[in-house]
C-alpha cells in the first residue's frame, strides 16, 4: 500500500511536538521551532506566584533534557520556581539532581539556555551554573540560600533584591549573560545567541550573509589608541570596526568589565572574541576576568567557533587579597581554556602584552594559529620602568633614564619578538580585518587530533 502520510513542504516549519503530553503540573517540554530553528523548550508556567518544586516537574524536565541530548537540539529552560515542595520531602531533591546529571551530559554536546522569569532558589538555582547561558529578567532572583538562612547563620539583614537580583548577579557574580526586562525579551536574547551557534557539537555554525566586505580597510581601529601608552581607550569600538558590520553581541557586558567577550562574525562567519578592556582596571587581568573568559573560550571551542584575542593588558592585578584568593589557580583557567582549545585561533597585539599576561592571552607559545601585532605593539616581561626600578634601582636618575631608552629601543617592539617567531606578522592596523579575514578563511579546515582520556583536570 502506498504511503500516504502528508510530508512537510520544503521550507516549512514542522509542528510542536509535546513531550509530555498529559502530565499534571507546572512544567511543560515542548520541541517547537525558534526562528527556523528546532530546539527543545522546558517551561514553568508563568505566575506571579512561583510553585515549588515538585518530583513530577522534575520528570517533565527530565524528559526535556534528555530529549535535547538524543536528538541534538539546544535545550533552552524557562525557569521559575521556589525550591523544592517542603511537604513532598526528598522526592524532588532526588529529581532535580537527575535533571542536572543529564545537563552535565549535555554539556558541550548541544548548547543550553535558562530564562529565569522568577524566582530560582536552592536546587534549580545550581542548575543555572551548569547551562551555557543565563538570561534573568527583571523581576528575576536567584540564590542557593535565602535571605532568612543567611541572617540565621550570619546575623546579617538582607532583602532578597540585595542578596539574588538580577542586577546584582549580573554586576557581582557574571551569573546572567544579560538582563532583559521580560520574558519576552529574554526569549529574544536566546534567539540572538543562537544566530552564532549550531545545533551540536558536530556542526559549524551557520554563516551569515556576507553584507560586510572582508577586504574593507579598518583604519579608525588604530586611530583609537592613544599616543600615551597609559591612555585609555574602549576596546568594543575597536572590535566593532575590525568585525562585519552591526554583527558584535557582547556576552556578561556588565561583570568583570577589565575583559570583554562577544560573538561576531566576519566575513559571514561566526566568531568568538576576547579582548582586554584597557577602560577598566587598565585591562589587567584578575580572577573574575580570568574565569569569565575561560568560560567563553571553552564554550567557543565546544561549538566550533574560532577564536580572535585582542591583546592590550599590562600584566596580572597585583594584591595580597587577590592572591590568597586563588589567582593561580583561577588564572589557570585562562590558560588551561587556550591550551585546550582546537578552534581556528588568531591572536592581534593591539599595545601592550606584559609578563604572565603576555602567556595567558593566548600568545603564540600558547599555540594560537596566526600572531598579528601592530608596529608599536610592547611585548616584554615588564615595561621600561618596571625594568629599570628593578635592574637599576642603586642608579642615578640619568642612568635609569638612558636604560629605559635602551631597553624600549631593544625589547619593546614587534620586530624583535616577530624576527625570534613570536609574533607570524606586524601589520598596519587598517589591514586588520583583511588579514584575519584571510587567516580564518586559511585555517577552516584547521583539525586536531586529541589524546585519548576520560577528560582533562581543569584546574577549578
Amino acid at each position: 500500500m502506498a504511503d500516504t502520510r502528508t510530508q512537510p513542504e520544503a521550507g516549512a516549519e514542522l509542528p510542536d511536538v509535546d513531550l509530555a503530553a498529559g502530565v499534571p503540573g507546572g512544567v511543560t517540554a515542548v520541541i517547537r521551532n525558534l526562528d527556523g530553528r528546532r530546539v527543545v523548550w522546558i517551561e514553568f508556567e508563568e505566575s506571579e506566584t512561583a510553585p515549588p518544586l515538585r518530583s513530577p516537574m522534575t520528570d517533565v524536565m527530565l524528559t526535556g533534557a534528555r530529549a535535547a541530548l538524543e536528538e541534538r537540539l539546544p535545550l533552552v529552560m524557562v525557569v521559575n520556581s521556589a525550591g523544592a515542595d517542603i511537604a513532598e520531602g526528598i522526592a524532588p531533591l532526588h529529581g532535580w539532581g537527575r535533571v542536572a546529571r543529564v545537563l552535565t551530559r549535555c554539556s558541550g554536546v548541544v548548547p543550553t539556555f535558562a530564562i529565569v522569569d522568577g524566582p530560582a532558589v536552592s536546587g534549580p538555582a545550581l542548575i543555572l551554573g551548569l547551562v551555557d547561558f543565563t538570561v534573568m529578567t527583571e523581576r528575576s532572583y536567584a540564590f542557593v540560600n535565602g535571605p532568612l538562612m543567611v541572617r540565621q547563620f550570619t546575623g546579617v539583614d538582607v532583602t532578597k533584591d540585595e542578596l539574588g537580583s538580577a542586577r546584582a548577579l549580573d554586576r557581582n557574580a557574571g551569573l546572567p549573560c544579560a538582563v532583559a526586562p521580560d520574558r519576552e525579551g529574554a526569549t529574544h536574547m536566546v534567539r540572538e545567541l543562537l544566530e552564532y551557534l549550531p545545533d551540536h557539537c558536530d556542526l559549524e555554525p551557520t554563516r551569515w550573509p556576507i553584507s560586510d566586505p572582508p577586504t574593507r580597510p579598518c583604519p579608525e581601529a588604530g586611530e583609537l589608541i592613544p599616543e600615551s601608552s597609559t591612555g585609555s581607550y574602549d576596546v568594543r569600538e575597536v572590535t566593532e570596526a575590525i568585525v562585519d558590520a552591526d554583527s558584535m553581541l557582547e556576552v556578561r557586558p556588565r561583570w568583570a568589565a577589565n575583559i570583554v567577550t562577544a560573538f561576531a562574525t566576519i566575513a559571514g562567519r561566526p566568531i568568538g572574541v576576547v579582548a582586554n578592556q584597557p577602560l577598566a582596571l587598565a585591562g589587567t587581568l584578575d580572577i573574575p576576568a580570568s574565569q569569565k573568559a575561560a568560560r567563553f573560550v571553552a564554550t567557543c571551542d565546544a561549538f566550533n567557533l574560532p577564536l580572535l584575542t585582542l591583546v592590550d593588558t599590562p600584566g596580572f592585578y597585583p594584591g595580597k587579597d587577590l592572591e590568597w584568593k586563588g589567582m593561580i589557580r583561577h588564572g589557570a583557567q585562562l590558560v588551561y581554556a587556550y591550551g585546550r582549545a582546537t578552534v581556528p585561533r588568531v591572536c592581534v597585539i593591539l599595545r601592550k602584552s606584559y609578563g604572565g599576561a603576555y602567556i595567558v592571552m593566548d600568545s603564540k607559545r600558547m599555540g594560537n594559529d596566526i600572531c598579528l601585532a601592530w608596529p608599536w605593539a610592547e611585548l616584554a616581561v615588564m615595561g621600561a620602568g618596571q625594568a629599570a626600578a628593578i635592574l637599576q634601582r642603586r642608579s642615578t636618575d640619568e642612568e635609569r633614564a638612558a636604560f629605559e631608552a635602551d631597553y624600549a629601543d631593544r625589547l619593546l617592539n614587534p620586530w624583535t619578538a616577530a624576527e625570534r617567531g613570536y609574533v607570524d606578522s606586524v601589520i598596519d592596523p587598517a589591514d586588520t580585518r583583511s588579514e584575519v579575514a584571510a587567516a580564518l578563511e586559511m585555517l577552516a579546515d584547521k583539525r586536531e587530533q586529541l589524546a585519548r582520556r576520560r577528560h582533562g583536570n581543569t584546574p577549578l
